[in-house]
């Protein structure tokens, strides 16, 4: 406990001199004495500060009659700072230091915020620094959640290792000059805790038994569902695992446009038949949300008629349907009436909330996530199984590929904890690395209660306070009138409304509590300007505010583009020289997440270098000052040119290729599906793909996925038709092969395509023409012929 601290916020100062100073030294003195360190404040504001920064606290001494702060409406700053301490922490013990005041004195709440009191002058300071310290151990035990708690208890007990891994707590390591290296550089305890299955006191992640079954059950909890499983291999693996349960070979799966890659990984293990839901895209190229009428019964039953896959499915019914929550940009639906609208059609629903495992624990984002979709919100026969994924380490303190599944099932399509097991161990590991376990049980433990809301309201609260401070610089430069305008914006609304005055207020004028507090600031109002989405209906989709979109100028949200412009690979790769890297870049927006991790020093520097690239810009400063490794890797291409140069030339290609409008066409058109995308897969690993210049893909149909990032969507899948060369699909690589050709160093980051390293040709794996049948239908590539159409549920036991 020597790294744990007591605060002391007294009315005095140790050195002040009267007896009751002098007793709090001695107390503070017994107090270091058994391992603990001391905080000393004298005021409000010096102990909200450390509340604020210090979350080692064991305990905390407060005096009631600490003088109040600034905003204490009256009462005593012992009140305020009692009222802090509630806010941030869960059961940290409190004492209350009392002077010549009684008990009944006390507010009634009092009684409840502290676990004793303390008259210095009554009792020894050993016995008080006792009760303080003694309160402060059994606070730190049962801080620690149940698998994190178990792993420490082994770790402690140095016992020798007889099982894998063979590295033997990094024994091995110490036996070899590189091997030394990586232990001195990852340190004993890291490898201690890298500990076999064969520890049985931890548990087992598969049987769901011990410590590790424990912290799963915690963690459904405090996520609200009803089963969790914890994953080690990233919300990738967890899409894979719900879409191999929900949907099984040629049953109908619904699947939103906007999906990740791992979602249709998931598809070709399980054969199922995707029918594709088509999301709304704005003028910068942002992918929106699966507009209401998208969505509708009857849209889906037209979309599930019209599908060439669909004529063999078992049935003309969806058994599982699948949407992004929230998108990529931080567009998030109302889940109750998304769930309402897809029950419907499909008895199992899953969210893909890999960028949103945080929403729970906030009221900005209530009802807008998975597991809020319970019996209270969703009552009677029609609720659907729901399933969450969560990548719990994108935006929760956990370590990389620690995930989570969450399950709330219903009556109408049971989830048997055994079915679903089974699932989860056939693409789960037998050699989980316990550390990632850890980390997801101290993930969910840092959530619950109320440090879970101060957390992600700090994170809330300082993208706000970001976004606001983007604008008033705007309007602080036009008001000084001696320097060119500022260029950057957020993609944000530029007013929003009071709801309890009704009063319109300017985005960068209004309360940063009504911004952190009201859902309705972040709405995205139907056919507002702002937004540039279309077919919306008011309070269907919010914008999360810790996902912030910085627009560059050229473009904006309606798709008309400027005479000049700043393309954003511009932009990003100059904040990657100032060390900063941001999350997505796409033609004239990048996006930066405003995690747990965020501070104001953080996003002052990225203000910093926002500024000195537009003082560069205004400047027209040669590139080779802006980008120097640029211009020394491609010296022909980029020598003697300016920064101002190279942006006019990028956004006048851009323009004259249309990239944006190509790309907004080709995910809004959709390729003709010809194949399940399970035969594609099998194509592929039995040599019946070749791989396709552009030029020579017209109509040929593709073998794998295509994922252009950014924007980061699959633009073709596996069993689509490439189109004719004037079409939408090709068109837009086409364009993007052109960019990389003509900007290197600028090139899209494409999936599924390979680039001929002599000429810069994209290559796309195609099947060859005569290994496939020329329609979705066809009997030949395929084991067995599906059965008669049949009632989806009376095909198979639910679950």
């Amino acid at each position: 406990m020597t790294d744990s601290t007591v605060l002391v916020a007294v009315t005095e100062r140790p050195q002040d001199g009267d007896a009751a100073a002098g007793q709090l030294v001695r107390i503070a003195e017994a107090i270091r004495a058994r391992g603990l360190q001391v905080r000393w404040v004298v005021s409000v504001t010096d102990a909200e500060a450390v509340l604020r920064t210090e979350a080692g606290l064991a305990a905390a001494v407060v005096a009631w009659d600490l003088p109040p702060g600034r905003k204490t409406d009256g009462e005593p700053g012992g009140a305020a700072v009692l009222r802090r301490i509630g806010r941030r922490f869960q059961d940290l013990p409190v004492f209350l230091v009392m002077a010549d005041e009684g008990l009944r004195d006390l507010p009634l709440w009092v009684s409840q915020s502290v676990v004793g009191y303390v008259w210095p002058l009554e009792d020894t300071p050993t016995f008080i620094a006792g009760r303080i310290t003694t309160a402060a151990r059994a606070y730190q035990d049962a801080l620690l959640p149940p698998f994190f708690k178990a792993l420490r208890r082994f770790d402690d007990a140095h016992e020798y290792s007889w099982h894998t891994p063979a590295h033997s707590g990094g024994v091995a390591f110490l036996k070899s000059p590189v091997g030394r290296a990586f232990h001195d550089y990852f340190g004993e305890r890291l490898l201690r805790s890298d500990l076999s299955i064969s520890v049985e006191e931890l548990g087992s992640l598969f049987e769901h038994t011990g410590p590790i079954g424990e912290a799963e059950r915690n963690a459904a909890r405090v996520f609200g569902s009803e089963l969790t499983y914890f994953v080690l291999h990233g919300d990738s693996t967890c899409n894979r695992l719900v879409g191999h349960f929900s949907v099984t070979r040629d049953e109908i799966a619904l699947v939103d446009r906007n999906c990740h890659k791992s979602v249709l990984h998931g598809l070709v293990v399980s054969g199922a038949r995707p029918v594709y839901l088509v999301p709304t895209r704005n003028g910068y190229g942002l992918a929106g949300p699966l507009p209401p009428a998208e969505i509708a019964a009857e849209s889906v039953a037209a979309r599930i008629a019209a599908s060439p896959l669909t004529p063999d499915a078992v049935s003309s019914r969806a058994q599982y349907a699948v949407f992004t929550n929230s998108t990529y940009d931080g567009l998030c639906y109302d889940a109750v009436a998304a769930a309402r609208a897809f029950a419907a059609g499909t008895p199992r629903l899953h969210f893909d909330e890999a960028w949103f495992a945080y929403a729970r624990f906030h009221p900005l984002y209530a009802g807008r996530y998975g597991m809020s979709v319970d019996e209270e919100a969703f009552p009677g026969p029609d609720r659907p199984t729901v399933f969450a994924t969560q990548s719990t380490h994108k935006l929760l303190a956990a370590l990389s590929q620690s995930a989570m599944v969450h399950v709330r099932p219903a009556p109408r399509a049971p989830v048997e904890h055994d079915r679903f097991n089974e699932t989860l161990m056939m693409h789960g590991t037998t050699s989980p690395l316990y550390p990632m376990i850890a980390s997801l049980d101290v993930a969910t433990a840092m959530m619950d209660g109320p440090q879970g809301h101060w957390l992600v309201d700090e994170a809330v609260t300082e993208a706000i306070r970001f976004r606001q401070e983007m604008v008033r610089i705007r309007r602080r430069i036009e008001a000084a009138g001696d320097r060119p305008a500022w260029f950057f914006g957020v993609w944000q609304p530029g007013e929003v409304t009071d709801p309890a005055s009704g009063v319109r207020l300017a985005f960068d004028e209004a309360p940063a509590d009504l911004l952190r507090t009201e859902p309705s600031c972040w709405h995205l109002e139907p056919d507002a300007d702002w937004h540039g989405f279309p077919g919306l209906t008011d309070g269907y989709c919010m914008l999360d505010p810790i996902k912030v979109t910085l627009t560059c100028p050229g473009i904006g949200a309606t798709g008309d583009m400027s005479d000049w412009g700043i393309p954003a690979r511009v932009l990003t790769a100059y904040l990657g020289t100032r060390g900063i890297v941001v999350e997505k870049t796409d033609s004239y927006t990048t996006l930066v997440l405003f995690s747990m991790g965020i501070t104001k020093g953080k996003w002052g520097t990225l203000l910093d270098a926002l500024m000195d690239f537009k003082d560069l810009y205004d400047g027209d400063a040669p590139l080779d000052r802006v980008l120097p490794a640029l211009v020394a890797e491609h010296p022909r291409r980029y020598s003697g040119r300016s920064l101002r140069e190279l942006c006019q030339e990028m956004h006048d290609h851009l323009r004259e290729v249309r990239l944006v409008d190509l790309l907004d066409t080709a995910f809004r058109q959709l390729p003709e599906p010809v194949a399940p995308p399970q035969l594609c897969y099998q194509r592929l690993i039995r040599g019946g793909t070749e791989r396709v210049r552009l030029t020579d893909a017209s109509g040929r149909v593709a073998a794998a996925m295509v994922t252009v990032t950014p924007p980061g969507i699959p633009v073709l899948m596996p069993g689509e038709s490439t189109g004719g060369q004037d079409g939408p699909l090709l068109r837009y690589l086409g364009a993007l092969e052109s960019f990389d050709r003509r900007f290197p160093g600028f090139h899209s980051e494409t999936h599924g395509v390979v680039r001929d390293p002599d000429t810069g040709d994209y290559l796309i794996e195609c099947l060859r023409p005569d290994t496939h049948e020329p329609t979705a239908g066809s009997q030949a590539d395929r084991t067995t012929a599906p059965a008669q159409r049949r009632d989806p549920e009376g095909a198979r036991p639910a679950g």
